[in-house]
């Protein structure tokens, strides 16, 4: 039996001529928790999609759990749970009636479906709220029962596109718990995001797709070691100042953020190049109002596989 629950082999989709993913290969290790990460349009949803048996792909293959998705998707939707970005409830029922109702249409037994239903109204936190609709729920609740009806057949592997969008930072990691709770238990899990934080929170391992390809993959240590370098972070505080530093330092400056008046700069050395941009500055009569040397983070990494900038809603700039 394979070790992996997921596996992609040079998948390719276009929509017209739009070629969106150009062969796309990938594992997932069953009971754990790969990050599927890019920019806006790079091809996760799509590649979810298909691996869901939504979509068929033009060209490649993939299995799940050892089924063929094209040729067994009848078995393929019988190990796997979807949740979306967006909430795939029925508001007019009550959060109890959403998960019974799945139930039934697994074929459970109307006791055996209430019960489950009580299960996962008591694991999502979501029993005092379990016989209002689901009109009147928050995005957490919402998104915390979408979650759990995906849940009712206690699917192998569950995919997750973008499962905390939208959300508040206290739901967020609400569902982050949640989420470790499931492959703690032996699921394996897919994880399409654009937070990167919540790839390094949560992932195992991480796949970056850019223009419809793998451009890294590795663990989050792994590739923002490929990084490599520390970085003194400066910090102004008018825009005139943060002009002039920006001008004195040159092409020593790594990466520059205008709205928190920041400048980047990767050390390799952190003595000599520290004393070296300080030198520069106050020959320069810049002054600063910190400095800092932070690690590489995961957004390095997206910014330097990409040349793109991640931003709080996902956007690139």
């Amino acid at each position: 039996m394979s070790k992996d629950s997921v596996v992609v082999k040079n998948l390719h989709k276009s929509y017209g001529k739009v070629k969106v993913l150009k062969g796309i290969n990938f594992q997932v290790p069953k009971g754990s928790i790969l990050a599927l990460l890019g920019p806006n349009g790079a091809g996760k949803t799509t590649t979810v999609r298909i691996l869901s048996t939504l979509l068929a792909a033009d060209d490649g293959s993939a299995t799940i759990e050892g089924f063929d998705v094209t040729a067994e998707a009848d078995k393929v939707r019988n190990v796997i749970g979807l949740t979306g970005q967006a909430a795939a409830v029925d508001e007019l029922l009550t959060g109890r009636e959403n998960l019974v109702m799945m139930g039934r249409l697994y074929r459970l037994t109307k006791t055996s479906a209430n019960a489950r239903a009580d299960e996962l109204l008591q694991q999502f936190d979501l029993v005092d709220a379990a016989d209002r609709s689901a009109k009147t729920y928050s995005g957490g609740m919402r998104r915390r029962l979408d979650l759990a009806v995906s849940l009712i057949a206690v699917p192998p592997v569950i995919f997750l596109d973008e499962p905390t969008t939208g959300l508040d930072p206290r739901s967020r990691q609400g569902m982050w718990n949640i989420i470790e709770g499931l492959v703690a238990s032996g699921t394996t899990i897919l994880l399409t995001t654009q937070y990167l934080e919540e790839a390094d929170q949560l992932a195992d391992s991480i796949v970056v797709i850019d223009d419809g390809k793998v451009i890294a993959e590795g663990t989050a240590n792994e590739l923002k070691s490929k990084i490599g370098k520390d970085r003194l972070v400066l910090s102004f505080a008018s825009t005139q100042t943060f002009i002039q530093a920006t001008r004195a330092l040159g092409t020593m400056v790594y990466k520059s953020d205008d709205k928190e008046m920041t400048l980047s700069i990767l050390i390799n050395d952190t003595n000599s190049d520290v004393k070296r941009a300080l030198d520069i500055l106050a020959k320069a009569k810049v002054k600063i109002t910190s400095m800092a040397i932070n690690k590489p983070t995961l957004d390095d990494v997206f910014l330097s596989l990409t040349g793109k900038k991640k931003t709080t809603t996902g956007e690139e700039e």
